[in-house]
């Protein structure tokens, strides 16, 4: 049987305290909406749909082409969020997963066992649930004597001896779709908030006979709605633990998993040390046998293996294999270091290739240039790549020596095994197997001082 889901992302999120869509706030890297996009089709459901409301524009944004989306024009409610997919879906066979765009946490194998449990059953609404220590703050799980489920009650609404129940409701539902249509005109705002709670659904469903069922979920983790910083924080913790054992499950070691940062799409090969407070971001591959020191930042990049980073920020670079970076340095984008390059304390590098072998070992600033194999960059050299107007390629050759404090002024080339003296500007273009020498005659005047 068919099954589609509808993705409820219309909240205007005030708790956030934020200008941006409660949706759009990114956990571990990646905004909540897209990750229940994810789960969903990690889950096999293809058909999605999803409600956006506050933020429309900025939501839209980001989501798939194959998304379809609906607007709830004035936050009402839940179900009315979901009413307004009816035009499209309100006639369609088969069912209908209902889950919020603020639920990051809900695992695809989840929805998988839920859908599955659903289909099992033959009811005509399955509901999402866990037990929870402190079900403070979600709706309460009402069964009859028979097991099924009665109804779900909001936080406003329950009594004080519903305070008790444990059994809450996680952020998801699946229902036969003709029957979810069906009742959600039936619906009533007739509650504290004013609002028209999907969760009524399965209370008028299970009036009027129709038998509902709850899936329990044993991992009481995935049911936060993140809907406060508080929260957000949280779900990101959580999270963060997991991508963090799956590192650990795949060889890598990671010192202080609690205080190391790495995002879901993050790849690192086996026997890489990852050091304490250490952020590594985006679309970043780490190989295998690599070190990665404290209080590093390291995003979109490419880390060889056998490669060193010492507390410094590595940003859409290429680190070759062997080649070791920093301590504080900065690869900026477009900076690709061969194999065994030497990136000392306190360089930075801005598109920029250095080729097998080179070592730019301190104080230095490399941008626009290409270095050759086995070049030595001295202590405080310089690219001069900008003349306020446009930036200018600087080339040294394979086994060239750049003298301490030497200002190369771009567009020049420094030849293979050439020299170039301390202190030097070098303006012209130095040959082949050249010592090149640009600085003026010292001049010494002797007694200066009692002037």
């Amino acid at each position: 049987m068919q099954t589609r889901a509808i993705i409820v992302a219309a909240g205007v999120g005030k708790r956030m305290n934020s200008k941006k869509p409660k949706v759009l706030h990114e956990v571990c890297g990646i905004p909540m909406i897209t990750r229940v996009i994810n789960t969903v089709k990690a889950a096999g459901i293809s058909e999605l749909h999803v409600v956006t409301g506050s933020g429309h524009d900025a939501v839209t944004e980001i989501l798939p082409a194959d998304v379809k989306v609906a607007v709830q024009d004035q936050q009402e409610g839940t179900a009315h969020a979901v009413s307004q997919t009816a035009p499209e879906l309100s006639s369609a066979e088969g069912n209908t997963l209902i889950i919020f765009g603020d639920t990051p946490l809900i695992s695809p194998e989840t929805i998988k066992n839920l859908v599955a449990d659903h289909e099992k059953s033959g009811l005509k609404a399955t509901v999402l649930s866990a037990y929870a220590d402190n079900p403070k703050n979600f709706g309460r799980v009402l069964r009859k004597e028979n097991g099924t489920v009665k109804e779900i009650l909001e936080e406003t609404e329950i009594t004080h001896e519903q305070e008790e129940i444990k059994e809450v409701s996680a952020g998801a539902a699946v229902f036969n779709n003709r029957e979810l249509f069906k009742v959600l005109d039936k619906i009533t705002n007739d509650n504290p908030e004013q609002e028209y709670y999907l969760s009524d659904a399965v209370g008028l469903l299970s009036s009027k006979g129709s038998r509902v069922g709850a899936f329990v979920t044993a991992q009481n983790d995935e049911i936060i709605n993140v809907d406060n910083r508080f929260l957000l924080a949280r779900a990101s913790e959580l999270l963060r633990q997991r991508i963090n054992e799956h590192h650990l499950e795949q060889g890598v070691t990671i010192i202080d998993p609690s205080n190391t940062y790495i995002d879901e799409s993050v790849r690192i090969g086996m026997d890489t040390i990852i050091y304490p407070n250490t952020v590594i971001k985006g679309d970043t591959v780490i190989g295998e046998n690599a070190i990665i020191s404290a209080n590093c930042e390291i995003s979109g990049s490419v880390i060889g293996d056998n490669a060193e980073i010492k507390h410094s920020v590595v940003t859409d670079a290429e680190v070759g294999s062997g080649t070791t970076v920093g301590p504080y340095a900065q690869l900026r984008p477009g900076a690709k270091l061969g194999e065994a390059v030497k990136i000392g304390n306190f360089v930075e590098v801005k598109k920029s290739e250095l080729k097998d072998g080179a070592k730019v070992s301190h104080l230095s600033y490399i941008g626009d240039a290409e270095i050759g194999e086995r070049a030595n960059i001295g202590c405080g050299a310089i690219t001069v790549n900008y003349d306020g107007v446009n930036k200018f390629k600087t080339t040294v050759g394979a086994d060239a020596f750049i003298g301490c404090n030497t200002n190369l002024v771009a567009p020049v080339t420094v030849g293979s095994r050439s020299i170039t003296a301390a202190g030097s500007t070098i303006t012209d273009d130095v040959p082949d197997d050249s010592l090149a020498i640009a600085r003026n005659k010292q001049t010494t005047k002797e007694g200066y001082y009692k002037k």
